[in-house]
């Protein structure tokens, strides 16, 4: 199989410098504001995005060093597979979260509800449309018996460094 070369087209910029105490998903990061720089040769390919209230962003986990195959996620105590989880210790180290789309300004795109570290690579931006992008009729696998936590007090730790 080919090696797939895939070029960041922009840098997303938020509070968090450190992994130690950043939200665990984007609906636990309420109020938490950041913005995209996007490479000024992408920024024609924002026109209508101010339409949409969420983005889906596609990102480098660019602090991560290596891949594990079982891990502790942050919602368990037990290890699981990488691919039953959203650890992101993964072997092409690319998260996806949807934030709220704040405004745009040329090339910089305002969001809230970052849950990635100041500095990560952007690979991606999809609008959040949920007609397609929910799903009601679920099983949640291991997360069932953590399906009622609390989110949005949960942080991560140093354990995915």
């Amino acid at each position: 199989m080919e090696d797939i070369i895939i070029k960041p087209i922009g840098i997303i910029h938020t509070p968090h410098t450190d992994v130690k105490n950043m939200p665990i998903q984007p609906i636990a990061a309420e109020g938490i504001r950041g913005y995209i720089e996007l490479l000024p040769e992408y920024a024609a390919g924002l026109k209508d995005i101010e339409g949409f209230s969420h983005l889906t962003l596609l990102y480098r986990f660019h602090k991560i060093d290596g891949y594990k195959l079982v891990v502790v996620p942050f919602m368990d105590t037990e290890e699981r597979g990488i691919f039953a989880c959203k650890a992101p210790k993964r072997p092409n180290a690319i998260g996806l979260s949807t934030v709220k789309l704040i405004g745009v300004e040329g090339n910089i795109i305002h969001i809230e509800q970052v849950d990635m570290l100041d500095g990560t690579p952007l690979i991606d931006i999809k609008p959040f449309y949920p007609r397609y992008d929910n799903r009601f009729d679920v099983k949640l696998g291991w997360l069932e018996k953590n399906k009622d936590l609390p989110l949005e007090e949960l942080r991560s730790d140093e354990r995915f460094k």
